[in-house]
């Protein structure tokens, strides 16, 4: 009979990174070059690709930016649209084109890749284009990518707006479909816009939303009266997933960056290298628990306060 042969198996080289998201001013572009100085700082091969046609002031050294295949300004003038359709636009022609990112990214084989998108959140609550570049990258790419969504946290300070963005990410959550990892973003700043009715905790772990609405104004306020049973279904159906939870982080803290970049390792299976180990070590001198102690940390040193967490206690 025929001779046996082995056939060896070649799967597909496998590349990690994050695509970062979040409200215009949440701090995107902020912590993308955070994180690069960062990984850079423990070893990790990483890239960031500009995603963003509105953002022409980059604070990092891109590998890549959309700009050079579209600009936001060009299509406003040349369509008549504002900035919001411009920006739509420009998502469905990079789906369009998508050969343009995976000539890009096959430059960046080894690396870990950083996407900075655009604010605009509608783009990834219910527009179809990022979503499908994402999945693009993941199903036919092999790569793994997890989602990162910056939430500001000053917006803790006003009950309405933190309601509103966490069911603004819980709708990312169910409509990107990715791994998924929330953070609150600029915690050195939490309370630069008013102190916060509850400790830290209280919004990081999303439970009991039903305490902020006596803080959402007045009852006799006609506005409050009219949506308060909106606003009350909203944080039903919020809690009903159980899905969003908020890790705090500031570029400032490298405890936080350090805690944060775990989270997203983890996420996506990503293994730290021996070198990546040792810089980590090297750059923080002790194994902590920053997992436990993050929230701790922040409120006792950026919150007026401090760890009591203002009417925290009527909430236990």
């Amino acid at each position: 009979g025929k001779p046996f042969r082995w056939h060896v198996l070649r799967l597909p080289t496998m590349s990690f990174g994050a695509i970062i998201i979040g409200p215009p001013g949440s701090g995107k572009s902020t912590f993308c070059a955070g994180a690069l100085e960062f990984l850079g700082g423990i070893k990790r091969d990483t890239a960031i690709i500009n995603l963003d046609p509105a953002n022409a002031e980059l604070p990092y050294e891109c590998a890549a930016d959309i700009r050079e295949l579209i600009e936001l300004e060009e299509v406003m003038d040349e369509l008549g649209l504002g900035p919001n359709g411009g920006l739509v636009f420009c998502m469905e022609y990079l789906e369009k084109h998508i050969d343009w990112l995976k000539g890009v990214m096959s430059k960046l084989e080894k690396k870990f890749i950083i996407f900075d998108f655009p604010g605009q959140v509608e783009l990834f609550t219910q527009h179809q284009s990022c979503r499908n570049i994402v999945h693009k990258m993941m199903n036919d790419w092999n790569v793994r990518l997890c989602t990162v969504h910056m939430i500001d946290a000053h917006h803790c300070s006003d009950p309405s707006k933190y309601i509103s963005l966490v069911l603004m990410s819980l709708s990312c959550m169910l409509h990107l479909s990715t791994p998924h990892v929330n953070l609150l973003a600029k915690c050195d700043l939490v309370e630069k816009y008013g102190e916060l009715k509850f400790g830290l905790e209280f919004y990081t772990e999303v439970m009991d939303m039903k305490y902020l609405l006596p803080h959402m104004g007045s009852e006799d306020d006609p506005f409050v009266k009219k949506h308060r049973s909106l606003t009350e279904r909203i944080v039903s159906i919020v809690e009903s997933f159980g899905l969003v939870y908020f890790t705090p982080v500031s570029v400032l803290e490298k405890e936080s960056m350090k805690n944060a970049w775990r989270i997203i390792d983890k996420s996506i299976g990503y293994t730290e290298t021996p070198q990546e180990r040792q810089a980590l070590l090297n750059m923080i001198s002790h194994e902590s628990r920053w997992d436990r102690e993050a929230t701790e940390f922040f409120q006792s040193k950026y919150m007026k306060k401090g760890q009591t967490g203002g009417d925290e206690k009527s909430v236990r």
